[in-house]
């Protein structure tokens, strides 16, 4: 396979491996075969990882920010350089297609690596005076941080949590999901060849037992998760034990509500990008659609003929616009939701069914007649399936949309503005959209309320979860005791 990488490992600046760690498949989601095996990390293998990292940190993190910054534009410019194959890479790990990846997924690390390259030489303190006394802080990295990947960025979450931390002066040891382990092992070699020094970005493979070792280690400062809000609560305990600073970013059920007065193109436009894009296994999809009973019969036309215009099928052909899921387990888990809905009495506007041919296609899938209280529209499904419920009044959808644990993401599609900013200002969600949806922009602030998640990637933000400040007293005059 094209630029596949050479072991399971990258620890110290090279690949390693050990084949006494449980050996598990790699499998290409559009045909179902065996495209690599990997062999789990070992405790001598997280102990290499977690060493080399401490040591690494303490230089890294003496250097200027500007330094690292230089390493990390560096690293930009490599991966798009290389765009092209690690697009390919991405779509073989993850069945995404060819046309999606390369445009979304090493462009976006690209994008967090140059942002957060050009940030740190900006990270200082602040001067505050006291009479003649001041104080100072200074921003200081955490040490070793921890990253937990998902497997549908495998890329791209590799660089939302690796650039920050970096900039920052850490160093990261990150475990990529299991079903999608190859693409993280070339961010850490592009890292390394742009100057990083051995040890400062390491990636570790393995299963939860894996990442638990890893959370609940003493030498490991900082954790950050993207996954399930199951899998979140588990690591968030663990690491709490050890009073480890963290940052979630967990799953959602995210609200798209469509007005009247919406543009009918933008607003159907908006709803297939909040459920179908990768085949709808996106974390902040708009997978709740409320549309106001005015459109909702033209909506659901509308809908139903641009979705004849996906092209299902090789996702290495760059025209194919509509991939696979990851898995087998997760084509069932979808089917299984699908059931449900069925049975629960929603209707099938379109879709629905497996796909007749080799890996784990489903068709995207939409429900209408939809009510709050099915399980398709209480839980999330990360897939392509896409629940259509309507609505009479602007404070009837808004106490509905934020009916929900969850509390991710949240869209709205109106021409009234004003209408658009009391919905944005009333969503229970921490990243939300007005006439789009799903953009994520490494400028900007991603991450959730509620049960979705703590703490924020990208932006500026994301520099508070990744170091500490530190005051520090200075005085200038004698100093007074009562005794």
């Amino acid at each position: 396979m094209h630029q596949q990488p050479t072991a399971s490992h990258f620890i110290d600046g090279q690949y390693i491996d050990d084949t006494a760690g449980d050996a598990f498949d790699v499998v290409y989601p559009a045909t179902g075969e065996v495209i690599a095996r990997l062999h789990a990390a070992t405790p001598a293998i997280i102990n290499r990882a977690l060493d080399a990292a401490r040591r690494a940190q303490t230089d890294w993190a003496a250097m200027t920010g500007t330094e690292r910054g230089r390493v990390l534009r560096r690293a930009a410019d490599i991966m798009r350089d290389r765009n092209h194959d690690l697009s390919v890479l991405e779509t073989y790990d993850t069945g995404k297609p060819y046309q999606e990846t390369s445009v979304a997924d090493a462009t976006s690390g690209a994008d967090a690596l140059e942002y957060f390259g050009g940030l740190a030489g900006s990270l200082t303190g602040e001067h505050i005076q006291l009479g003649q006394d001041f104080v100072y802080s200074r921003r200081e990295a955490l040490g070793v941080c921890v990253g937990i990947g998902a497997w549908n960025y495998p890329t791209q979450i590799a660089c939302w949590k690796g650039a920050p931390a970096l900039a920052c002066g850490n160093a990261m040891v990150f475990k990529p999901s299991e079903s999608t382990p190859l693409s993280a092992l070339k961010v850490a070699e592009i890292l390394f060849e742009a100057g990083a020094p051995a040890g400062i970005f390491n990636v570790v493979q393995g299963l939860g037992a894996v990442g638990a070792s890893l959370v609940t280690d003493p030498r490991v400062n900082k954790v950050s998760l993207t996954g399930s809000v199951p899998t979140g609560r588990k690591v968030y305990a663990a690491a709490a034990e050890g009073m480890k600073h963290v940052t979630m970013e967990l799953g959602g059920k995210s609200p798209l509500v469509i007005f009247d007065d919406a543009d009918l193109e933008n607003a159907v436009s908006g709803a297939i990008l909040g459920n179908f894009y990768s085949s709808g296994q996106v974390c902040s999809n708009g997978t709740r659609v409320f549309v106001q009973k005015g459109i909702k019969d033209a909506f659901l036309n509308r809908l139903s003929e641009r979705l004849k215009g996906v092209i299902l099928g090789d996702p290495q052909d760059p025209k194919t616009n509509f991939g696979p899921m990851v898995s087998q387990n997760q084509r069932d888990i979808v089917e299984g939701y699908i059931a449900k809905g069925i049975s629960e009495g929603a209707h099938v506007s379109f879709g629905g069914k497996r796909v007749d041919k080799a890996g784990f296609f489903i068709e995207p899938t939409v429900f209408s007649d939809v009510t709050d209280d099915m399980t398709i529209a209480r839980e999330e499904i990360f897939g392509p399936v896409m629940s259509v419920l309507d609505f009479d009044t602007e404070e009837e959808v808004l106490l509905r949309a934020n009916d929900t644990q969850f509390g991710l993401a949240a869209g709205v599609f109106t021409a009234d503005l004003a209408r658009a900013h009391r919905m944005a200002a009333g969503f229970e969600a921490g990243t939300c959209y007005i006439n789009t949806y799903n953009l994520a922009p490494v400028e900007a602030p991603f991450g959730g309320m509620k049960m979705s998640g703590v703490g924020r990637e990208n932006s500026k933000a994301a520099i508070e979860h990744y170091s500490q400040l530190k005051g520090v007293y200075v005085a200038m005059t004698d100093v007074e005791a009562s005794f």
